[in-house]
This record gives C-alpha cells, structure tokens and sequence, in this order.
C-alpha cells in the first residue's frame, strides 16, 4: 500500500513538472554498512550492524528558494528472509536563501544532525532512523550557526505512546577559537488509553563545549582539540523531581592524508540517556577511534574505523565500514515549460 502512493505521488510530481517547474532534480543514495560491535566485556549490548540502504529522490527546484522532495528510504539487513525490512517516505520541502535553511516534512537526517555528539544521540539512529520526521530551521554564516528542530518519533494511538524529540545546537568560530553546544529532550507520553502507574517522562542531555581548531597551521591536515561539559537531564512527572548528572568531556581529533585519530574522554556522573550513547553510563569512558577514509571513486565515500572503549577496568571493541555512492543530477525545464 505504501509502495502504491509513493509511486502515485511520484508520477503526479512527474505531471507538474513539465507545466510549473523550473528544474527538476534527481538524487539517489546507496549506503552499505558493516559495524561489528563487540562490548560483552563491559557487559553492554553487543550486535553486528550489517546492511544497505537505497534512497532515491525526486524533486522540483522551483526557483532558487523553494524546493520540493519526493522518494524512499528502504533498508535491508542482511540475513533476513524479506526483500526489506523497513522502507520509509521522503517527502519533503526545503526553502534556502542566504544564510537560512528551513526543512519540513520526512527529509533525511544526514548533514543536517550528523555533527551531534554521541552522547546527546547515539550513531545507531543513522541505521535505523535515517529521516527526521517534523521540521527544522538553521541559520549559518561565516562565524555562526544555529540550529532547532522538532522530530515526532511515534504518534499517539489507543495502545501507542506519544514520542517526539526537540532540540537545538550551534556553534561559534573566529580564527583557531570556537565554542559549540547540542542539546536533546525526548518527551515520552503515554498513548491515549491510560496505563495505571504511567507518567510522561523527559530524559534529554545538554553539553557546552569550546576549543582550538588549528586546520592547516600544522604538518597535519586537520587538528582539533577542545573540553567541556556534559549534563543529562530526566524526570517522571507526579513521581520525583529533575536527575542532573553531570561530567567533564576532553576531545582530540587529527587527520593526515585521509588517516585519523579521535580520542574522547569523560569522566563524571553516570548518566541515563534513552537516546545516547550507551557507555557514557560509567563514572570514566575513554574511546579511541582510528580512521581511513579511502579515496574510490567520484561520488563514493568510504569510511573503517577500529574503536577502543576503555570503561569498567576493560577494553570493548569495534569495527565499522561503509561504503556511500550518491549520484546527484538536474535538468533545466525553463524551455520546455514555455511551450
């Protein structure tokens, strides 16, 4: 059923096109992804991520402001019996001008909250909920950028609960200084019929943090490094009042010729972040990251990485690769819609 309305909407995006469109634009994404994480050490959730995910896309650029998007998002793990596991819509509209940039409707998560720290919200939402489902608005120029977004995770039914995710992030830079923020709440209702016992709850996290980028001052061709705080937030309502955690982040990163290193460190309160990353529930979490990101082909990205989580006295580990291709296209009407 859902397959038949997005082909609908897709052949009557094709229909208005050749009348009112001035550009018509194609995008088609293809990311595969192997993640190996082995974390039985520390007695956290071990899985192996293993998969691809297609994503076409089809749209009208109406002018150079206003933007409408059409497609999918299909997964398929591998192993599994079914063609796919999950597809989901892409139906979107952006508007762009100057320094703004205003999303709304089911439009992809990539690029737009890929910078948030894993703390605040975990890396496996890039595999398993690729789109934001509501809106965001971002402003940027040459030293600032804000962003806000709203992104409703689950409707309210008789038996399903009301979940949506805010929240905001930016980030200041003049010369080798900067100073960014992210910040997160989930806010879990219950569904329409009430449960006996059940309260809404709030559970978010907030972190500050200011550094020195030091881009191409050294023989390395990216070098960064900078500290702050991290603080998570979480109630019950009618039950108690707000859980504030909080803990001190140290991090470093440096690349040479597509070869890099991240180390993150945390050491504070344990904290209970529904949408975080699992092991910054320890009192002190060290994770260090070796990268490549090989050079294959015009339009494909590849990415390994070999992680250390050193948290409870042992060393997890992990091994991820991914492969992206993404082919990008477009064709003027302008002719053919004077006709």
């Amino acid at each position: 059923m859902r397959i038949k309305i997005l082909l609908t909407i897709i052949l009557l995006t094709s229909a208005i096109t050749n009348i009112y469109s001035q550009e018509v634009e194609g995008n088609l994404n293809i990311h595969t992804f192997a993640d190996n994480r082995e974390y039985a050490r520390s007695n956290r959730f071990s899985q192996t991520i293993f998969g691809v995910r297609f994503s076409p896309e089809i749209g009208l650029l109406l002018d150079s402001t206003h933007r409408i998007r059409v497609g999918f998002n299909a997964l398929h793990e591998f192993g599994s019996l079914k063609f796919t596991n999950k597809i989901d819509p892409v139906v979107y509209y952006q508007y762009i001008k100057q320094n703004w940039n205003f999303n709304m409707g089911v439009f992809p998560r990539r690029e737009l909250l890929s910078d948030f720290p894993r703390a605040v919200l975990n890396d496996t939402l890039s595999y398993y909920r690729p789109n934001v489902e509501g809106m965001l608005l971002k402003f940027e120029n040459e030293n600032w950028k804000q962003l806000l977004f709203i992104d409703w995770t689950s409707r309210q039914t008789a038996t399903a609960r009301e979940n949506f995710i805010f929240g905001l992030s930016g980030r200041y830079k003049k010369d080798m200084f900067f100073i960014s923020h992210y910040a997160m709440m989930l806010h879990d209702a219950g569904p329409a019929i009430d449960i006996p016992g059940d309260h809404i709850k709030d559970n978010g996290a907030i972190t500050v943090k200011a550094g020195l980028d030091f881009g191409h001052k050294t023989f390395l061709d990216s070098l960064t490094i900078n500290a702050g705080g991290l603080v998570s937030l979480e109630r019950e309502r009618s039950v108690g009042g707000w859980k504030t955690p909080k803990g001190l982040l140290l991090e470093m990163f440096a690349e040479y010729h597509r070869f890099g290193i991240t180390n993150s460190f945390y050491k504070g309160e344990g904290h209970h972040i529904m949408l975080g990353d699992q092991f910054y529930t320890a009192k002190t979490y060290n994770r260090t990251d070796l990268s490549w990101r090989p050079k294959i082909y015009k339009g494909i990205e590849g990415q390994f990485t070999l992680s250390f989580h050193y948290v409870d006295g042992v060393i997890d580990s992990q091994q991820a690769f991914a492969i992206r291709y993404n082919i990008l296209g477009s064709k003027s009407l302008k002719k053919s819609a004077s006709n």
